[in-house]
């Protein structure tokens, strides 16, 4: 019986402000990945622009497939498939990459797949040396989303716990423009944490004083807010805020996965998403899980934000499961994670 061909999959990501694309190979691994970010074109507005982050998209992503096709000297007949972003996301940057990928797939005569944006941060880890087994809790965090899920199987999720209001990345960026600090503040407010001092502030840890696994970060951009309102605003005043809020999030974050760990009796924890590159969750997260009996992974730090190479993972798992799209072109601004269809049935 002849041997089944690897499969190989062009995949495009455009759910916000970054153009992505990647090729990866089933048996070569991920071949080529390319991210172009947005944040000069959004830093004078303060945040992302939807019509901006659009126009933007239109003209970035075919650039990037060219790029990648070139660096994994891939031809359009060597491709088994396209998958991009379907959702969720800015409805109009979902649009261009959807229209793009699927006139590229019905041009070449390949399938189209509409991947879930959150699975591909799920299965990011795949790509990693020594991925972790099924099932295990993942820790979701970024900017629009902080969850805790039970992944027992690729496409079946269970979720254990959200945030009721803004997320963990979210926190940061408000807060970091709260401060001053320039868009996308996040990253500058994680920088200037390290040197602040300890104890100059004290924020509370939100819903730690009650069981469960759900999250708010709300109740602590107010609570910053009344912790300098009347302050001079000084390099000073912004490090021990830095620090004292970084603290707030990381704790939180790391008592709410050991919760998760316990409660459904796992001992592999990964962790996906932006914040995940913070270098202070991961230094806690990887103590106390191992202290735990359990162990954490990460997706490599580039694959924690918005990339293609992620989308290609989870494009590949559906593929070679059999699915595909119709010729319709779709986006979801919103698409319940618990929604997709596990694979394996």
């Amino acid at each position: 019986m002849e041997k089944a061909k690897p499969l190989r999959i062009l995949a495009v990501e455009s759910s916000c402000d970054e153009s992505a694309a990647a090729v990866l190979d089933e048996k070569g691994g991920l071949l080529a990945h390319e991210i172009f970010s947005q944040v000069e074109l959004h830093r004078i507005f303060g945040g992302v622009v939807p019509e901006l982050a659009s126009r933007d998209h239109v003209r970035r992503l075919l650039p990037l497939v060219r790029t990648v096709l070139e660096e994994s000297k891939t031809g359009p007949g060597e491709l088994d498939g396209i998958a991009y972003t379907a959702g969720p996301g800015l409805v109009g940057a979902l649009l261009t990459g959807a229209a793009l990928a699927r006139s590229l797939a019905y041009a070449w005569d390949v399938p189209a797949l509409g991947v879930h944006h959150l699975e591909g941060h799920l299965l990011a880890v795949l790509l990693e040396p020594d991925p972790p087994a099924f099932p295990h809790v993942a820790l979701l965090v970024s900017g629009g989303h902080t969850q805790l899920i039970e992944a027992l199987a690729i496409g079946r999720y269970h979720m254990l716990g959200q945030t009721r209001d803004d997320a963990a990345g979210e926190a940061f960026d408000k807060i970091a423009k709260l401060l001053g600090l320039a868009y996308p503040g996040g990253p500058e407010l994680a920088r200037l944490a390290d040197e602040g001092r300890a104890g100059a502030f004290e924020f509370p840890r939100p819903m730690l004083d009650r069981p469960g696994l759900e999250f708010s970060f709300s109740g602590l951009k107010t609570a910053v807010l009344h912790a300098v309102r009347g302050r001079a605003p000084s390099d000073e005043l912004r490090r021990d805020v830095a620090r004292a809020v970084q603290e707030a999030i990381v704790d939180t974050l790391v008592v709410k996965a050991l919760r998760a760990l316990d409660a459904t009796g796992l001992d592999t924890l990964v962790v996906c998403g932006g914040v995940g590159a913070n270098r202070l969750l991961r230094e806690r997260l990887a103590r106390e899980v191992r202290s735990h009996g359990g162990r954490v992974h990460y997706p490599r730090q580039e694959l924690c934000t918005d990339n293609a190479a992620m989308i290609a993972v989870a494009g590949l798992a559906r593929l070679k499961a059999g699915e595909h799209d119709d010729l319709g072109i779709r986006a979801r601004a919103q698409w319940p994670l618990e929604s997709l269809r596990p694979i394996d049935s």
